[in-house]
């Protein structure tokens, strides 16, 4: 009887499983890798709580076709006489081979992933217990000169291969019918009984915040692993279900790492290719303007409403401002970050689609009633602990996606978060700013955080005096997101306290905070108002000390803030000019070209004495001429 259709299609297989035999195997050692084989699947463990008798039935067949495997060593001349039984051995290699893979990836997978195709693997078990027998039965025993004892036990194992179609445990299936029927309640608003959620979150084994949380980690594998969008979204539905169930039935969870931004982590070294030339970060959305180069949407779109006509890395002017999307670039970034299990979410909005997944109403419902589950939690008096846990569950949840983003500044938590940010636990000031930091870069928050009172006051306020680096670093990484708007970028840029903060994060910060500072001093400078107010706070002797460690960053602020007004300040600094100069000589090829602008921009408006004192420093001549020779299209215009 055929198998009703799973609810979701197979994954890809693990790349280790392998459906061929290698090329090199002599006959001899093709037996032998039988009975390893053989013996492997033999020594693993049955699953557990699902599919316990499909796998225990398929190991104990194993376990007696090894003993046929070691008696054929005994004798191996025999059996390799006879042509059949070499292909037989072949065959039986590719579907043992299949039955490891199928053992390991259950075990190793998401548990409601195998509740869910319980239906289809159950067949999967059974197609492999068929093609056993298929292969029994045309092997030649009898040719085999096999003791008898040993030609009863192939009978035998032919006769337990034999059973005529799958086996689906009812007990599996009344378990998945409970959970689809709880899935409904949730697409249609009911809170589902917390009785009959922690029921079936036992039978799955799923007691603690641990399990819950590694089971949320085993299916968003899945959802890379598989490639047709609805079963995505499905697996979508069933972690919102999870970190439902994770917080009501078994309370907040400790972080398990110290990564809380949902930004790339600052430490890590990215491809030069994938970072914005402007903003010096990952580009989130690629796209090519008239020029042939490519930016992040974000920030060539504010330089252009900035009044620019001109390609800021070429200098060319654009012929057109159309904005064509990169997407072969923006796969290969997209890929990248998955492989470095780093969070990448585009800048695009869409009905129907969340990052590339279509939207499930589960999903989304059941995010909802967790954010809500948790800010109603946060809004009752409660202990330092319990406060602690509940924001970083929230910061968890802001790390995730759009839609849960959406939901925790919908659900009301903005307001709550304006005290937090001036508590003296940096373990709780940390999660709160950092979940700003996460909810900011959906577009429709960053109003919300600016019409919040208080919550600007208190992230500026951490960027200042904040009671970890971190914390400094992820306010200063806020500011940078929400300046991408352009009246925000205004009101932020006149505010003193901002510049006097990220100046001095610049200077005195860890390396990944002093970087955020830069990055939005970088957003800010492209403003002129506020670009003379970063001259004016000492922009051009912070840019000359951080210069030797972040060169790249150092170098395109000065060249920002040069063209905005702030040529007499530079001129001015013989010492910056000179640290200019000598990233010119030894610089990498991108930030020799952004020097050389700089300093072509200074010889052309400064005056003679600029010039004089440039070409007075040694060797600077030949390296000119070799960034025109190597460099791109920019560096040669310079």
């Amino acid at each position: 009887m055929a198998a009703s259709p799973p609810a979701f299609p197979p994954r890809k297989r693990r790349p280790s499983a392998t459906s061929f035999v290698p090329s090199n195997f002599s006959d001899h050692k093709l037996l032998q890798s039988l009975l390893l084989l053989s013996q492997d699947i033999s020594s693993l463990k049955p699953l557990s709580p699902l599919l316990k008798r499909n796998s225990r039935s398929i190991i104990r067949k194993t376990k007696l076709i090894a003993v046929l495997f070691e008696e054929l060593l005994r004798n191996p001349i025999t059996c390799f006489s006879s042509s059949s039984a070499v292909l037989c051995f072949q065959e039986l290699y590719i579907v043992l081979q299949r039955v490891i893979t199928l053992i390991e990836d259950c075990s190793n997978g998401s548990k409601m992933w195998l509740l869910m195709q319980n239906e289809s693997l159950s067949s999967t078990f059974h197609e492999l217990t068929v093609d056993l027998w298929t292969l029994l039965d045309i092997f030649p025993v009898r040719d085999m000169n096999l003791n008898e004892d040993v030609e009863e036990l192939v009978a035998l194992i032919k006769k337990q291969c034999s059973e005529p179609k799958a086996f689906v445990d009812p007990t599996d299936n009344d378990l998945r019918r409970e959970l689809l029927k709880m899935f409904d309640q949730i697409k249609r608003e009911i809170v589902p009984d917390h009785s009959k959620l922690a029921e079936i979150f036992d039978r799955l084994n799923l007691r603690d915040s641990t399990s819950c949380r590694d089971e949320i980690e085993s299916l968003e594998d899945e959802v890379q692993n598989l490639t047709d969008e609805k079963s995505k979204s499905d697996v979508i539905a069933l972690i919102g279900l999870v970190r439902y169930a994770k917080c009501v039935l078994f309370g907040e969870s400790t972080p398990r790492t110290t990564s809380h931004r949902c930004k790339p982590a600052a430490e890590l070294t990215f491809p030069p290719d994938f970072l914005c030339p402007i903003s010096l970060d990952l580009m989130r959305d690629a796209v090519v303007v008239a020029t042939g180069q490519t930016y992040d949407r974000a920030s060539i779109t504010m330089w252009m409403e900035s009044g620019h006509n001109t390609c800021p890395k070429t200098g060319q002017k654009l012929a057109h401002t159309h904005l064509i999307p990169n997407c072969a670039l923006k796969n290969l970034i997209a890929s990248w970050c998955r492989q470095q299990r780093l969070t990448f979410e585009t800048t695009e909005t869409n009905d129907r689609k969340t990052n590339g997944v279509v939207k499930n109403k589960t999903a989304l419902e059941a995010t909802k009633m967790t954010v809500s589950f948790l800010v109603n939690k946060l809004t009752v008096s409660q202990s330092m602990e319990t406060t602690r846990r509940v924001v970083h569950e929230l910061r968890a949840l802001s790390k995730s996606d759009s839609d849960c983003r959406a939901c925790i500044a919908e659900a009301g938590a903005l307001p709550l978060l304006v005290n937090l940010l001036g508590s003296e636990y940096p373990n709780l000031q940390g999660n709160a700013v950092t979940m700003i930091l996460n909810l900011s870069t959906l577009e429709a928050n960053k109003a919300r955080i600016m019409e919040t009172d208080g919550l600007l006051n208190g992230i500026i306020e951490v960027l200042r005096t904040g009671t970890t680096w971190e914390a400094k670093g992820n306010a200063a990484a806020t500011i940078f997101s929400l300046t991408t708007v352009h009246a925000y970028r205004k009101k932020i840029g006149r505010n003193t306290r901002v510049i006097n903060g990220l100046m001095d994060l610049a200077k005195d910060g860890t390396a990944s905070s002093k970087r955020d500072a830069l990055v939005a001093i970088l957003r800010l400078a492209g403003d002129r108002e506020t670009a003379g107010k970063l001259v004016e706070g000492g922009v051009m002797d912070m840019a000359g000390e951080v210069m030797d460690e972040l060169p790249e960053e150092a170098v395109t602020i000065l060249e920002v803030v040069v063209r905005r007004g702030g040529l007499a300040a530079i001129a001015a600094s013989y010492r910056v000019i000179r640290k200019l100069a000598n990233v010119l000589r030894v610089g990498r090829r991108r930030v020799q070209e952004s020097a050389a602008a700089t300093l072509v921009y200074i010889c052309r408006k400064g005056g003679s004495e600029t010039v004089a004192e440039l070409a007075a420093i040694s060797r600077i001549e030949r390296v000119i001429w070799e960034v025109m020779e190597n460099g791109t299209a920019r560096g040669a215009s310079a």
